[in-house]
């Protein structure tokens, strides 16, 4: 057990930034490939259609949904054990994924990596919060963002070149087999949580957390951004790849390709977002990207029906993942906000409101793609509209105690 306020004396790749570095980049490794082969996999395996992708992202919610039970498994196991074991359970389900091309086998392995993803970030928001100064934060977060693009470049990058090698040519197609994929990048992932279990200590945070239901009004706000970010986010999630695959017909090496591009953006963007943080504050970084969400959603929606090229969907696919780089800044507004022991029970039950829409949605939505496709994004684009508003109650620099503007009028009017 190591404290710490202690920690600096450790060797620099022991210390608290460099596991969360190594079970960031697990994560990643299991869940991009999870993400970028999921469409093609289920068109072209499955057969899915619009509506069996929308059901396939309501079961994977699921767990999203009752991330709160995190609150109580770490009565159980602490929060460090129960981030590896999430991780493994997120490794195993990506690695058994290619197995079973089918809509209940998908179902099952979709819910086995959910289980272990929505409650690996519900811990791994924690522990940032936990083990990172707030003066240190913006900037660490930034630079754990882009260490998860690099590991998506890579393996994206890897994903083109295996769709280039293993596809034949249009006379002769040759089924692509997606079996390896997913069992590599899973194996992989397991042997990294397995040697950071053998080679890290135990932290020990300087504040015992809260093991119990919490919610409290003066986070009102940060509530309410939870929520509708993990309402729109469903829609990108869900319908704007779908569309990529569905109506663009992109091929998997042009979908890896345009993920590729996406990482190496966000590789070297997301520092930056970390330093503008620091620098203006998150109401400026929210502001920016929920006004950009917006414009983007509305493309969608206009593009859907227009004979455009298919580089005009790529290219608001890109732009949408650069706001969405801007979203950490809702856990740098939290950290400023709360109380130290609070920060294991609100992360487990923000995810879980982040979820509550991603429970329906996806479903409910599959049936409105089916009839009016732009319909999805127009809802997407009213959905960031409301954010931005939200966005706007947030004080330049927030504190416990002056949590909104409103706040602050109050107690200047007292």
């Amino acid at each position: 057990m190591v404290r710490i306020a202690d920690a600096h004396t450790l060797p620099r790749w022991q210390r608290p930034e460099s596991l969360l570095i190594v079970m960031t980049v697990a994560m990643a490794l299991s869940f991009d490939v999870w993400m970028a082969l999921l469409n093609n996999f289920a068109v072209e395996a499955a057969q899915f259609d619009g509506s069996d992708i929308g059901w396939m992202q309501t079961i994977r919610e699921i767990p999203g949904f009752l991330a709160f039970g995190a609150i109580y498994v770490i009565l159980l196991m602490r929060e460090q054990t129960l981030a590896y074991v999430a991780l493994l359970l997120l490794a195993i389900g990506a690695a058994a994924t290619g197995f079973l091309p089918s809509f209940w086998g998908l179902a099952l392995t979709t819910m086995v990596s959910s289980i272990g993803y929505h409650y690996f970030e519900t811990i791994n928001q924690s522990l940032q919060l936990q083990w990172l100064s707030k003066e240190r934060a913006p900037q660490v977060l930034g630079n754990l963002r882009a260490v998860a693009a690099g590991v998506g470049f890579i393996v994206f990058g890897m994903l083109i070149l295996w769709g280039f090698t293993t596809r034949g040519d249009a006379a002769d197609p040759v089924p692509l087999d997606y079996r390896w994929p997913y069992l590599i990048a899973g194996t992989l992932a397991v042997l990294l949580i397995l040697a950071a279990m053998a080679l890290y200590p135990r932290f020990e945070a300087p504040h015992a957390q809260r093991k119990e239901f919490l919610l409290k009004r003066r986070y009102w706000l940060y509530y309410a951004l939870v929520f509708m970010g993990g309402a729109r986010r469903q829609i990108f999630l869900v319908f704007a790849t779908f569309m990529l695959v569905e109506k663009f017909g992109y091929a998997l090496h042009e979908t890896a390709a345009l993920l590729l591009v996406n990482q190496f953006i966000t590789m070297l963007v997301a520092p930056w977002i970390g330093l503008l943080i620091t620098r203006f504050g998150e109401r400026m970084a929210l502001t920016i990207e929920y006004t950009g969400l917006i414009c983007v959603f509305s493309g969608y929606a206009l593009i859907y029906y227009l004979d455009v090229n298919p580089l005009w969907a790529a290219f608001l696919y890109l732009a949408d993942h650069i706001f969405f780089s801007m979203s950490f800044a809702l856990k740098t507004y939290f950290q400023k906000i709360a109380s130290p022991e609070d920060h294991a029970p609100t992360a487990a039950v923000a995810f879980t409101i982040n979820h509550i829409a991603a429970v329906f949605l996806p479903a409910a939505l599959g049936y409105l793609y089916l009839v009016a496709p732009a319909g999805v994004f127009i809802l997407g684009a009213s959905m960031a509209g409301v954010s931005l508003v939200l966005a706007r109650i947030v004080p330049r620099h927030p504190s416990d105690g002056f949590e909104t503007v409103l706040a602050g009028k109050v107690a200047v009017a007292e």
